[in-house]
């Protein structure tokens, strides 16, 4: 067989090639591992209500357990997210899945609301942890040009995990229990780990970086069962920079040149419009029983709107880095507070047809956004501060998710069903004026020599 010696671009070269069976694996096990954690992110949202009647409490009680598993995403991401570089991502990975599936399945064993609430911090710490690092690591194993299929692919597993779940809890939380929920929730994904231990491989890049005997072993094993010819290179070819050794951008640079005002408009829309969405997707079940939907109905407003969100986000995957980011972001926000006033004016009279379009539509109109604001990102900064900006942003939004989360109790008791829909408004709004503060650049079009900026 032709033998393959490429030099610094190795890894490079191999994964380039037609996508292989072997790749195709390692992406299918990156979305499993998201889909399940996506299952666990909401187990809480869609047996709310069942824990409400369980332990006889009133729909705020709810709010501390409702934060706590974001809280500890937030941390799981920035900390548990750095094991990736540090130990590796297949390591990462399993250990952040042994921690959701473990703490996910212990809480079907609790006793007490303080119980669960420990525990949904610890799972939240598994969960925020993986994300990153199986993100990552679909997109080291993934061809240049499928780069971004692939990495919305597998974040699309999130909501289709949570979409999941809520029609399981649809039909089995009368026969089994809430408890059911988070058994079935913890058991799968240990499952899962049993076969990620022996089939889940390290990132290449990971491993070149190190640059030992046994890693330059493992990494031509792995690379001839990505290629079609055979690999041969010594230790010495697979030497590449070291993302460490680079210069990092400091978070002052995100309020020079200019930034500041789009700095300001880009951490304001990210942090209030994910305080509407988590104000919506945890306590839309609870919301709806309370407004007298059947409690067995309940999760299927989890459904509804996890599953208009994929919908929506195909397209917007495909149309988002050709458009004004800004404008789609405008018009989104816009259907939002048309989605949230309908809410408002409807929800009292249980025409549950319309009610439930309408939370469809919550899935462009509100979580939409998701996708957008990535795009957002890359449109408002030069590359070299892309990096920074990116993390702070999604760390403000990450903030707004908590403070969403926790509110969402005291605006239900103060305001009632009709009031909290129309509380959601405020988030939107505020979101809305943040995008009109941001400057950003229109990609090169075909025959352009330079950036066009335009001021939103």
């Amino acid at each position: 067989m032709e033998k393959v010696e490429q030099g610094k671009s190795l890894i490079k070269e191999v994964i380039d090639q037609k996508i292989s069976s072997y790749q195709w694996m390692v992406i299918l096990l990156c979305f499993t591992i998201a889909l399940f954690d996506g299952f666990d992110t909401q187990a809480i949202a869609f047996t709310a209500p069942a824990l409400l009647e369980h332990f006889n409490l009133q729909p705020g009680a709810l709010a501390p357990i409702l934060t706590a598993g974001i809280v500890g995403m937030t941390v799981g991401a920035m900390l548990l997210g750095l094991l990736g570089d540090k130990l590796g991502r297949r390591k990462t990975l399993l250990f952040c899945t042994a921690i959701f599936s473990t703490a996910t399945l212990f809480t079907a064993f609790v006793s007490n609301i303080e119980q669960i609430f420990i525990l949904r911090v610890i799972a939240g710490l598994g969960m925020g942890g993986a994300t990153p690092v199986l993100l990552a690591l679909a997109a080291e194993y993934s061809p240049q040009r499928f780069k971004g299929i692939v990495t919305t692919g597998v974040l699309l597993a999130l909501p289709a995990g949570a979409m999941f779940g809520g029609l399981l809890a649809a039909k089995i939380l009368p026969l089994v229990g809430w408890q059911g929920i988070y058994m079935i929730g913890g058991a799968l994904p240990l499952v899962l780990l049993i076969i990620l231990y022996f089939a889940l491989p390290e990132s290449l890049e990971y491993m070149a970086q190190k640059n030992s005997a046994s890693n330059i072993t493992a990494i031509q094993r792995i690379l001839n069962k990505i290629s079609s010819k055979t690999v041969s290179f010594t230790q010495t070819d697979l030497i590449t920079a070291n993302p460490a050794d680079q210069n990092k951008a400091k978070l002052s640079i995100l309020f020079q040149n200019g930034l500041a005002r789009t700095t300001a408009g880009v951490w304001g829309t990210y942090f209030f419009n994910w305080i509407a969405w988590f104000m919506l997707l945890s306590w839309l079940p609870t919301i709806l029983k309370q407004a007298g939907l059947a409690p067995e109905h309940a999760p299927y407003a989890s459904v509804t709107v996890n599953a208009a969100f994929i919908v929506f986000a195909i397209p917007l995957a495909y149309w988002l880095p050709k458009l004004n980011t800004a404008k789609i972001l405008t018009f989104m926000l816009f259907t939002g507070l048309a989605v949230v006033i309908g809410l408002g004016l409807l929800i009292e009279t249980q025409q549950w047809g319309y009610i439930f379009a309408l939370i469809a539509l919550a899935g462009f109109g509100i979580g939409g956004q998701q996708l957008a604001l990535n795009y957002l990102v890359v449109a408002a900064y030069p590359t070299q501060v892309r990096a920074t900006a990116t993390g702070w942003a999604i760390g403000m939004g990450r903030m707004g998710a908590i403070i969403g989360s926790a509110i969402g109790g005291i605006v239900l008791t103060s305001y009632g069903v009709t009031g909290y829909f129309y509380a959601l408004g405020v988030p939107l709004i505020i979101a809305l004026c943040c995008v009109f503060l941001i400057k950003y650049q229109m990609p090169l079009q075909k025959g352009q020599t330079d950036f066009a900026e335009i001021s939103h």
